[in-house]
């Protein structure tokens, strides 16, 4: 029994030096000093959801262990004849079935009846923006993750596409929802090797024609960003001052790369409501250094009536996940129906601030249940219980076309998400929000293809019943 518990003690010291050195390691790659990631383990570890994921990796540790020891003993006592006996009946046969059931289900889940025609005839292959923009003021948006050094393939993709704006999206930190403060840097005098490759990819997205749109994004270990929860105002002063330190850094940037449109912040509800003051001044600050378009990515929940300095920019911004139908697979007359609320609503803002409305955001899942709850993420084991639907996600975007992209006060979108490493593979079966290599991608061309005046309808309807 002793010999058991201190095996146990060891694995769980094991355990914790092996996150510990990965967390180092993962934040010093990502250009961080060793201080900086001592510190990010240090603010991780009185996570609750830190603490049950460690602790869930140490039981498969302990289990890993106990499971060897076992056979080990075995192999002494009886030979290898059993062991191997008692290794298939024990372990390979059940963790087999367990495999085979999971991909049964999951395949079951990503089987779709459908098919759709790829017209190729709508893509850009001039290798340059065709510059569309000019004819309408319309911004055919993608964010994009996934920038190298060298992106000339990237590129290219998105351009086949007809996109000619490109969201690059920084991120800065904080731990939790009660963090008075973001994660600072030793220096912001200089650029970091993160920030070397976003410039880098902005230059080579300019020389392709493509406008660029810096929209950096607080990232918390838990938590949301828009319900920020802060005990003082002291502590809001703190949280506020070390914001205003990472987006001057990123409207530096903006300026130095000459980019055409600067998100000031992304879903930050509680402070646009408290601090409406420091965000006016901090408005001023921006424009001081930086020449260019500005806006702000409200979320569609109501953030947009409590931002107070839509007149100091020049985009009303919104994470458009609208809720657009209350059942799953759904037509696409249900899903443009579903547009129609939201529209008046658009329309009387876009009036009432005297601005055009820019979906920062704007996404849909390949899920039969995504134009009910656009905003949610798919979970690890999402396969096991969604249902995959292509048809849904290429309706979802043909609606948005149809229902949004003429609108007079409409000033254009960005798609989340577009990763550069996507492949055509592991597209078949993705219930995720990226386009790529989905019919979403060829609506998509297509919409960003027509002149607002002329857009018509994307999605083959000898598909599947509309």
């Amino acid at each position: 029994m002793k010999k058991l518990l201190r095996a146990a003690l060891i694995c769980y010291l094991l355990t914790w030096l092996g996150i510990f050195l990965l967390i180092v390691v993962l934040a010093m790659t990502r250009d961080r000093t060793l201080w900086e990631g001592l510190t990010l383990f240090a603010e991780l570890f009185p996570s609750p959801s830190f603490q049950k994921g460690f602790h869930f990796l140490y039981g498969i540790v302990f289990l890993l262990f106990l499971l060897i020891r076992y056979f080990v003993r075995t192999f002494k006592k009886q030979g290898i004849r059993v062991v191997l006996k008692r290794l298939s009946l024990f372990i390979i046969l059940p963790v087999g079935l367990l495999i085979l059931g999971f991909k049964a289900i999951a395949h079951t889940n990503t089987v779709e009846d459908y098919a759709y025609e790829w017209d190729t005839s709508v893509e850009n292959r001039t290798g340059r923006s065709k510059n569309l923009f000019a004819l309408d003021n319309k911004q055919r948006g993608m964010s994009v993750f996934g920038w190298q050094n060298e992106n000339k393939q990237a590129i290219s993709d998105l351009l086949n596409s007809n996109i000619e704006w490109v969201a690059v999206i920084p991120f800065f930190y904080q731990k939790d929802e009660q963090t008075n403060a973001i994660n600072m840097r030793d220096s912001y005098d200089r650029w970091s090797r993160q920030d070397s490759t976003f410039i880098k990819s902005i230059a080579q997205l300019h020389d392709k024609g493509l406008r660029v749109h810096l929209k950096p994004h607080l990232w918390m270990n838990s938590g949301w960003r828009s319900n920020i929860n802060l005990d003082s105002q002291t502590d809001w002063n703190n949280w506020f001052e070390s914001y205003r330190t990472n987006i001057l850094h990123y409207a530096r940037m903006a300026e130095e790369t000459q980019v055409e449109l600067f998100c000031i912040g992304t879903e930050l509800k509680t402070s646009v409501t408290q601090q409406p003051e420091k965000w006016q001044q901090l408005i001023k600050e921006i424009k001081n250094i930086y020449t260019g378009k500005l806006t702000y990515a409200a979320n569609w929940d109501g953030e947009y009536e409590e931002v107070t300095f839509w007149d100091e920019l020049d985009f009303i911004g919104l994470q458009a996940y609208f809720p657009l139908t209350e059942t799953e697979n759904p037509s696409l007359e249900e899903i443009e129906k579903g547009w129609d609320v939201h529209l008046r609503m658009l329309e009387q803002l876009s009036a009432a601030c005297n601005k055009p409305i820019l979906f920062t955001e704007v996404g849909y899942r390949s899920s039969a249940k995504s134009t009910i709850r656009p905003w949610e993420w798919n979970s690890l084991f999402g396969k096991l219980y969604q249902k995959k639907s292509h048809r849904t996600q290429a309706l979802a975007y043909d609606a948005l076309f149809q229902k949004v992209w003429s609108q007079d006060w409409f000033a254009g979108m960005y798609i989340w998400q577009w990763q550069t490493r996507s492949s055509p593979q592991a597209a078949k079966n993705s219930l995720g929000f990226s386009p790529r290599f989905k019919p979403a991608e060829n609506i998509i061309a297509k919409g960003f293809a027509t002149h607002p005046t002329t857009t018509q309808s994307s999605v083959d309807s000898l598909s599947l019943p509309r």
